[in-house]
């Protein structure tokens, strides 16, 4: 068992992540290198290796839960209060401004189907960061739905059903480059729960 890493070791694993989230940006998944890495990093063989003994697959998965974090931490402070219509207009925002900076480059995509579908570790990463998104939109849409702007509704399927919404949008524009069908699954979702309040009209 490994000894637990001290504040100056954690900080130099994240700074080996940050550059390699980076790399990976830039050259992609299969072009990139672990000799790419370390001259971003200005870190030798001995010392990648030494948090990332695994090799490449490990140092994947670690920037795979950084890009993952990154995912939910661009929404913010939005996503963490949901609790009226301009707050839910002002994530829309940034969910959409964060996801055409991308353009049709998903590194978190990329990552996990280099590192295997199939990794429990990858599977982890991802259900973590559903669970919790939509754990999110779920305390948005409850809070909406206490205070009477919405109707009757099953939080945690609505919340669902917006995720999926927006991975539906996000899968078309790594595809088409277009956001086109993004904004729709943001703009027709949240404009339906308008319309359909009780207090609407």
């Amino acid at each position: 068992m490994r000894a637990a890493l001290t504040p100056k070791g954690l900080a130099t694993r994240a700074r080996i992540v940050e550059g390699a989230a980076g790399v990976l940006r830039e050259k992609g998944v299969v072009r990139a290198t672990l000799d790419d890495v370390m001259a971003r990093t200005a870190t030798s063989k001995s010392q990648l290796f030494h948090y990332f003994p695994d090799g490449k697959d490990q140092l994947l998965l670690a920037v795979a839960q950084y890009e993952a974090d990154r995912v939910l931490d661009d929404q913010q402070p939005h996503l963490s209060c949901l609790d009226s219509w301009d707050a839910w207009y002002r994530w829309r925002d940034a969910v959409v401004r964060r996801y055409e900076e991308q353009g049709d480059q998903c590194p978190l995509g990329a990552l996990f189907s280099q590192v295997g579908r199939t990794n429990p570790g990858a599977r982890g990463i991802v259900v973590e960061l559903m669970r919790q998104w939509q754990q999110s939109l779920a305390a948005g849409i409850e809070a909406l739905r206490d205070q009477g702007l919405i109707g009757a509704v099953d939080v945690e399927q609505t919340a669902a059903a917006l995720l999926a919404g927006i991975q539906g949008g996000v899968s078309i524009m790594l595809s088409t480059g277009e956001s086109a069908h993004l904004r729709a699954a943001l703009d027709v979702t949240i404009e339906q729960w308008r319309t359909s309040a009780p207090t609407a009209g």
